[in-house]
């Protein structure tokens, strides 16, 4: 174990304000139930997306993309198109808008928006409840996981099991440390709310871009000595039909893990990805602790500045941590422990790379950050859990009057219950892969064909809401079992079909949602789609309402803002690789393209909270 009493002292002393942020902030949060799911409304958006993109920088997700950074090399900067990370972008351009224009708590309240208050609305609130609950569990055992996975370098088992009273399978343990850092991230979140939430987050952020900056440069001064050794083509995000990485003369159990990720024909997995990436963006955010944070911004304005921001803020840091981590990887491969549970398991290259090349001091500090990490993210999501639990079960179906004293109450217990069936999930999780595939593949498969219908086809009701989501989701959670032997995303197509067939006989063996509340919902949020028969009612009532016209300038800017993303992706890595050209093109790239969004996106935003 390398942790010496500087670096457990820093990690202490991040552990400890955590819980001071959650005790100063409790009764902030215990005025209403807006105060602590949403902070009241009241933080400024520039914080929410430091917090989002906290929230998004968490510690399972970095061991992946570190993995996936060491074997992929520059091509590794598409896969993430798997979530997708796109999404940010649509969320920018107009979907954050739409969405907190609603002025709601919760996805699932927003249903009311859309469907009105009748039984196909019911139906539809209580799918998106459970929707988002397996979605909330998903994510909080893929974070517990990770961080056990993660913590079990530092504090290796048999230095701690002499002093415990029980002993655990070696499989098991990276889920006992994940039970004991979670208590701490249950602490602040369930005491102090949204408000807590972001707090902390702006602190983990400092950290983790300080951590980042000084890996980036440890990395470039190992290599600035030595050369990477690695496959030809590793070095170029380009790709063709199959993905050509041969590590069989350099490390062969890399081919290996390449055959059992499925990536082999690339552009395959590249085209699929990005049909289901563009259907699940245009489908708006899950719901999640994303959908929480646009709900929380003070305007339309500032949701849209905020969705934005998360990418500006977020992707520059974190790949310079994970380039600096790959390079070290490369560099000094026999030097890694990468055994875990009797195998080689290439998630473990983050957590080895940092017990055997960060020095004392900065190592406290990037497990501090990296704990914060985590706790980011599963705090962000506990709270959006817990939003759906209290608001939309809770304050809906059996006690509508709730006092403040009796919110804060359930805020707590379904905190704890939460917590509780995510670790019993985590359990059964086999690695962090695993359940990322299902997450973003079958799980989000079930939620697409219903959440783009609802934004754009007029027809669209409650009932056909209800029946895509459960023909969707039935499956997502059966052919996992089915096509064992399948990637998840293979089966994203079916699983799709099926749920849009849901749809479709859904809406029209079930009446129209009624004229009043299609008319208030196109008349508040405005969006773009097929609402031919809803607009001209609402023009014929209102001579001053002007419908949407944005979609093309809309299409523009979410074209525009993919492309600087996957700039300020790979300038990061083309940096820590000192790679002249790479860094100018892309510097040229984000510039150039930014000043055009200037004019087509930021200068249009102060319009938007006062359309008609």
């Amino acid at each position: 174990m390398k942790l010496q009493f500087l670096d457990i002292s820093i990690v202490a002393v991040y552990l400890l304000s955590t819980i001071i942020i959650g005790l100063v902030l409790k009764k902030k949060a215990q005025k209403n139930k807006s105060a602590y799911l949403l902070g009241g409304n009241i933080l400024p958006w520039y914080m929410l997306g430091l917090s989002n993109a906290s929230g998004m920088f968490d510690i399972s997700g970095t061991m992946w993309l570190v993995t996936l950074a060491f074997v992929y090399g520059l091509k590794s900067i598409w896969i993430p198109w798997l979530w997708p990370i796109f999404n940010q972008v649509f969320l920018m351009v107009f979907l954050s808008i739409w969405l907190r224009r609603s002025n709601v708590t919760t996805g699932a309240e927003w249903i009311r928006t859309r469907f009105g208050s009748k039984n196909g609305s019911t139906l539809s609130h209580t799918v998106v409840v459970v929707f988002a609950l397996i979605m909330c569990l998903g994510y909080l055992a893929y974070g517990f996981i990770g961080l056990g996975k993660f913590v079990e370098i530092f504090i290796p088992w048999e230095v701690i099991s002499p002093y415990l009273p029980f002993n655990l399978p070696e499989a098991y343990v990276p889920h006992f440390y994940g039970v004991v850092f979670t208590l701490f991230a249950v602490f602040y979140s369930v005491l102090g709310g949204m408000t807590s939430i972001v707090w902390a987050d702006v602190v983990q952020y400092t950290i983790m871009t300080i951590s980042s900056i000084a890996i980036a440069v440890i990395a470039m001064i190992a290599l600035s000595g030595n050369s990477l050794v690695v496959p030809e083509n590793w070095g170029s995000p380009l790709f063709g039909w199959k993905l050509t990485l041969d590590w069989s003369q350099i490390i062969p159990e890399v081919n290996d893990k390449i055959a059992s990720d499925g990536y082999s024909l690339f552009t395959v997995f590249f085209m699929m990805m990005l049909f289901k990436g563009i259907l699940v963006s245009m489908a708006g955010p899950a719901p999640n602790y994303d959908m929480q944070k646009i709900l929380s911004t003070r305007s339309p304005s500032d949701a849209a500045k905020m969705s934005g921001f998360v990418s500006v803020v977020l992707m520059p840091v974190r790949y310079l941590m994970i380039a600096g981590f790959a390079v070290l990887g490369l560099l000094f491969y026999e030097k890694l422990d990468l055994i875990s549970g009797g195998r080689i398991d290439f998630e473990q290259v983050l957590p080895s790379a940092i017990n055997e090349f960060v020095p004392v001091g900065l190592l406290g500090l990037l497990l501090a950050g990296l704990l914060a990490a985590f706790m980011s993210t599963f705090a962000g999501t506990l709270n959006a859990a817990q939003a759906y639990l209290v608001n939309d079960i809770y304050l809906r179906y059996i006690k509508p009057k709730a006092t403040n004293r009796q919110i804060s109450i359930s805020n707590y217990l379904t905190g704890i219950i939460v917590v509780v069936v995510s670790i019993i999930f985590g359990i059964f999780a086999l690695d962090v892969n695993s359940i990322l595939q299902w997450i973003v593949s079958a799980l989000y498969g079930s939620y697409v064909a219903s959440n783009v219908l609802k934004w754009y086809w007029w027809r669209f009701n409650g009932h056909g809401f209800f029946w895509g989501m459960v023909a969707g989701i039935i499956p997502a959670l059966v052919f996992p079992y089915v096509f064992s032997e399948t990637l998840d995303l293979y089966y994203f197509p079916l699983i799709l079909a099926i749920s849009v067939a849901g749809c479709v006989l859904g809406t029209y063996t079930a009446p129209p949602t009624d004229e009043e509340t299609l008319k208030s919902f196109y008349r508040q949020i405005r969006p773009w789609g097929f609402w031919k028969p809803i607009r001209e009612l609402v023009e014929k009532e209102d001579l001053r309402f002007r419908a949407n016209k944005n979609f093309g300038r809309d299409m523009l800017n979410v074209f525009l803002g993919i492309a600087i993303q996957i700039g300020l992706v790979a300038l990061p890595i083309y940096i820590v690789l000192m790679k002249k050209n790479g860094i100018i093109l892309f510097s040229v790239l984000i510039i150039v393209l930014g000043m055009i969004m200037k004019k087509t996106w930021w200068d249009k935003l102060k319009y938007v909270n006062s359309d008609t």
